[in-house]
């Protein structure tokens, strides 16, 4: 018996097995397409890949457009070459890739975003459908690690929005990726029910189980199965530096004395931990700090979760995806299989990232945004309020939930045209995904801003001193000076802000390619 034979266990499926080129038959343009995946984990790419060689071969450029719901994003082979060849319409709800980017800014790709949780609910309510013709989505691609005796999809190293698609999709393909080790086991799938017949997520611990190990599939869906080899991408590893050190030993220290003055027990609350390199550089403390015992729930896992099980200290991890470097990470998993896959959970978006259980566990969010303000409010998205990133991600789903919420950034990012480069923290953010009401704690390499139980001047107040860098500190503190003078002046001073002036640094970036502005006078703006 083949792998492939011997990993779709309902035989009666097997007469739908066929070779990818045959599949681009079912392909029509302007296409509603539900792909597996999350972050470049557990995606189709022989399919994808194969459509992509056809438009090329054939000169199909932008004759062939689709529409695409993913349940973040997934690897640049698939996704990015589609945008290079103009093949994407519509892209839900993240991305990754320039070629894909640049069409979003270029407004040839029409991009949504939206809190991955809400994105998962809303596309099995069928709101994404709901002007097609059927209500649904029009053909699924769904990458598998084995077919369960009664058609069940067991998914590989992702669960994204599978469960939703197949709610809302009658047309399935199935890649069945024979070459990597089948993820059986890890998953804990349940199908959320629509209101208001939705069920109780009833997850008390990190590695709580309340569903099945597969997503349920009626086999008369599945219109062809292909076999895949193609391995995950991943996500590159982020290397750490001097200044996501000093992020991260300023959030250990936030940690010892929390559990300290009783805050937080001795071995922490669950983890949620977003992606790059101050995210790793907190991993990485962990792995060397006082704390044991520790569980992470979060939405993905990189390469220094590894560490963080190797350390001892890690005892169970639940995410929606293993996001692993290409190299060493996969490979690492792979090596230690069995030491690593008793110890995660893999779980639909719907689940990995609901506000119930991440409420209920009391998880610790950390995450990284483009820029901060002065009074708290995050911009995670677009760079100078129009440029369009990956997206928002599933940040705000932890960050609004959780027991804490923090979030890092350097104090300053590089720039091509001045030294210190550009303040992550300003005046007034040009674009707020998080805002005043969600943040806890906001930290840079400059220091920590616990700023719980704070009144909004106070909050100001303590950002400028304890996060911004000295370059930008006097230019900060001489506008909140200033617009709380005159605010106050005229009673309207909750939340000073100068609006004639706000954005001056960000305007004098773009004119000037520097934030160190001469003044405030408005005069220099003109």
């Amino acid at each position: 018996m083949s792998e492939l034979e011997s990993r779709i266990r309902c035989k009666s499926l097997l007469s739908k097995v066929v070779k990818v080129e045959e599949t681009i038959q079912y392909f029509k343009d302007g296409m509603n397409l539900g792909w597996s995946g999350f972050t470049p984990a557990g995606y189709p790419k022989a399919v994808p890949i194969a459509l992509a060689d056809h438009v090329e071969k054939n000169n199909l450029q932008g004759k062939l457009r689709f529409n695409l719901f993913i349940g973040a994003s997934v690897g640049a082979e698939t996704e990015n070459r589609w945008a290079q060849l103009d093949m994407i319409d519509r892209r839900w709800p993240y991305q990754t890739g320039k070629d894909i980017a640049k069409g979003i800014n270029e407004g040839r790709i029409r991009m949504g975003d939206k809190h991955l949780s809400l994105f998962a609910q809303d596309l099995g309510y069928g709101f994404y459908t709901k002007d097609t013709p059927t209500g649904k989505l029009d053909l699924a691609i769904i990458e598998v690690s084995a077919i369960t005796e009664d058609g069940g999809l067991v998914p590989t190293s992702s669960c994204g929005v599978i469960p939703e698609i197949l709610m809302i999709c009658d047309k399935v393909i199935v890649e069945v990726n024979t070459g990597q080790p089948s993820f059986e086991g890890m998953h804990d799938i349940i199908v959320p029910g629509t209101p208001p017949n939705r069920q109780v997520f009833n997850i008390t611990k990190a590695d709580s189980r309340i569903g099945t190990t597969y997503c349920p599939c009626d086999p008369n869906k599945i219109i062809a199965i292909v076999e895949s080899k193609h391995l995950d991408k991943g996500r590159a590893f982020a290397e750490q530096d001097d200044t996501s050190e000093a992020i991260a030993n300023h959030i250990m220290d936030f940690f010892q004395y929390e559990v300290k003055c009783g805050r937080l027990p001795k071995n922490l609350l669950p983890i949620q931990s977003g992606v790059g390199s101050i995210a790793n550089a907190v991993v990485g403390g962990l792995a060397k700090g006082p704390f044991s015992n520790l569980t992470v729930y979060t939405e993905v896992l990189q390469d220094t979760m590894l560490d963080l099980f190797d350390s001892g200290k890690l005892d169970a991890a639940s995410s929606c995806s293993l996001s692993l470097s290409e190299n060493p990470g996969f490979p690492r998993f792979f090596a230690n299989f069995e030491k690593y896959a008793p110890k995660i959970t893999l779980r639909p978006l719907s689940i990995s990232n609901a506000p119930e259980p991440i409420r209920r566990l009391g998880c610790i969010a950390m995450n990284t945004p483009v820029e901060f303000d002065i009074y708290a409010h995050a911009n995670s998205t677009l760079v100078g309020g129009t440029r369009m990133i990956n997206g928002l991600g599933g940040s705000g789903d932890f960050l609004r939930n959780a027991f804490l919420s923090i979030m890092h950034t350097p104090s300053t990012r590089p720039s091509k045209t001045d030294p210190h480069g550009i303040t992550c923290v300003v005046p007034k953010a040009p674009h707020i995904d998080h805002t005043e009401h969600d943040l806890d704690v906001l930290v840079t390499e400059q220091g920590l801003a616990d700023l719980r139980g704070l009144a909004p001047k106070d909050r100001a107040q303590m950002l400028i001193d304890k996060c911004v860098h000295p370059e930008y500190k006097p230019i900060m503190q001489e506008y909140f000076d200033m617009a709380k003078k005159e605010c106050l002046s005229k009673g309207i001073g909750h939340e000073p802000q100068l609006f004639d002036r706000c954005f001056k640094m960000q305007m004098n970036l773009a004119k000037h390619g520097t934030m160190k502005i001469k003044d405030w006078n408005v005069p220099d703006i003109v």
